[in-house]
């Protein structure tokens, strides 16, 4: 085999290049893979790759020790396989690497994250409270438009900021997003931006004609949501006809050749049994599955008690994603889950303030899609500056960002794995932050959960629709449990959004397989 040292490359055109501290991020928005540089002269020697003739030339030309170069070489490899690179001369590409199954992100890369970055990995938007459903764990509380949401135009001035700051995609939800007149007009804005788009729908207006457009649409990445694998139990949470609208979109975007759709699934106790059933869904329609996590926000609190999974589920739930590697997506939803013994892939860290954030329809920055609430608001983009000086000097994201302690949590052995499990889901259930997740899978939540004066604490801001009653009582009567209308699958959206499920760590480099978005 030629050695890729011997080789002329050039970084691939589908590729952003995002310089960070400990190196460069590099986004392929063809494969949707994130690769992470981690070392500055590995970034030197990539960008010097064209106007060398070689490998060779551009290792020198970056001054790289020659005795370091065969573990240069072998990064240039992985590289290669994941078309980050390609070669001026056409070669064939070396073998992809084989993923490792399980894999995590290495402890030193996911402490650089702890400290933050340049700019999010991805961010998640919700444009817009509007929405024709109302989802009874809905994390917004969305039903009713909010008269002071962001104008088009300023929409597009944040679009202008995320491509300036190399933000590769944003996530977009709500409220049901694609209710917004504009929400074409903006996806289009973007992409013709170089900003990737992915956006969480309950496919009410994914008609034929709209999956053609998108099969067309280069940078577009599209997520319907489902919550139940039978009608059933998915109007019961989502409300009626909720299940039929979901399926024909999903329908119609593999009928119009769009490229592996993302069906969307909040794991609740009501689901867990039907796992093998959502992925026999997604497969018959060429999409992939993605699970996410319930948390207790917006009106997703009123229905945790009854809906988190229990114990055993969740024990099974772990299971399963072990044994189906990265053929499921997460969105790092379950790094709580990490404390059964070995962690799930994927970044395995609360992300919040430190690689992603949201942005509300008015402009409002949080540090995570699941902690909207004033505790957890880092300012505004028309109010505050913009978008970048809020994301960089923010009171809040630079205290998430500065070193943490384990809290109650430093003396238990899987800390390292579980990180102490979600900020949101903590505060939301009136735990501390520096104490367990309430889902901890070693029970050591069990008695702040049980203790007598716990006080929940109440979402800012509630959207509801006004015109009826949001169910909060889950059971098998659907007269009592049904929505007058089905509710939204943003809901669903995780604060990684669909973050890659494996890692594979080389010299210098580490890739994020099938990072598809969500």
């Amino acid at each position: 085999m030629t050695s890729p040292l011997d080789q002329a490359w050039e970084l691939s055109p589908s590729v952003a290049l995002r310089p960070e501290t400990f190196g460069a991020m590099a986004y392929h928005f063809g494969n949707r893979r994130l690769t992470f540089l981690k070392r500055t002269e590995l970034v030197s020697v990539v960008r010097a790759l064209a106007d060398q003739p070689d490998a060779r030339a551009a290792l020198a030309h970056a001054g790289v020790p020659a005795a370091h170069w065969p573990a240069y070489a072998e990064a240039l490899r992985g590289l290669a396989a994941t078309d980050m690179i390609r070669s001026r001369t056409g070669a064939v590409p070396p073998p992809a690497p084989t993923p490792v199954k399980g894999a995590a992100t290495s402890g030193a890369l996911v402490g650089r994250f702890e400290r933050g970055l340049a700019a999010p990995i991805c961010l998640t938007w919700e444009l817009t409270y509007a929405c024709n459903l109302s989802c009874v764990h809905c994390l917004s509380s969305s039903g009713r438009r909010d008269p002071d949401e962001l104008t088009t135009e300023q929409c597009k001035a944040v679009i202008d900021e995320l491509r300036d700051m190399q933000v590769f995609y944003v996530n977009i939800g709500g409220g049901e997003p694609t209710v917004r007149p504009d929400f074409w007009e903006l996806l289009e804005y973007a992409v013709s931006q170089k900003v990737g788009v992915k956006f969480s729908t309950n496919g009410v207006r994914l008609t034929p004609e709209r999956a053609r457009f998108l099969a067309d649409t280069d940078y577009v990445d599209v997520q319907v949501s489902l919550d139940g694998a039978t009608a059933e139990v998915n109007d019961r949470v989502r409300g009626a006809g909720s299940y039929d609208t979901a399926l024909r979109a999903l329908d119609n975007l593999a009928e119009a050749g769009f490229q592996n759709a993302k069906l969307s699934v909040v794991m609740t106790r009501e689901n867990i049994g039907q796992l093998d059933a959502f992925k026999a869904i997604a497969d018959v329609r060429g999409a992939t599955l993605r699970l996410t996590r319930l948390r207790p926000s917006g009106r997703g609190a009123d229905v945790w008690d009854e809906l988190h999974p229990t114990a055993a589920q969740q024990r099974e739930l772990y299971e399963w994603l072990l044994r189906a590697g990265e053929d499921v997506l997460t969105g790092d939803s379950f790094f709580h889950l990490a404390g059964y013994g070995e962690s799930l892939p994927g970044l395995n860290l609360c992300g919040a303030g430190r690689v992603v954030c949201l942005i509300d329809p008015v402009g409002d920055v949080y540090a995570c899609p699941f902690a909207i609430h004033d505790r957890f608001h880092a300012g505004n983009v028309l109010t505050g500056g913009d978008f970048a000086t809020v994301w960089r000097e923010s009171e809040l994201f630079k205290e998430l960002r500065s070193p943490q302690t384990g809290g109650a949590c430093s003396g238990c052995d899987f800390y390292d794995s579980c990180r102490g499990g979600c900020m949101a889901a903590k505060f939301f259930t009136g735990l501390p932050l520096d104490g367990p997740d309430p889902e901890c899978v070693q029970g050591h939540a069990e008695g702040a959960l049980a203790a007598p004066g716990r006080t929940a604490p109440r979402p800012s801001q509630d959207h509801s629709h006004r015109t009826r009653p949001v169910p909060v009582t889950i059971g098998r009567r659907p007269s009592r449990l049904t929505p007058a209308a089905p509710p939204v699958s943003a809901c669903a959206q995780s604060p990684l959004a669909g973050f890659p499920t494996s890692g594979r760590e080389t010299f210098g480099r580490e890739t994020f397989g099938r990072e598809t978005f969500g």
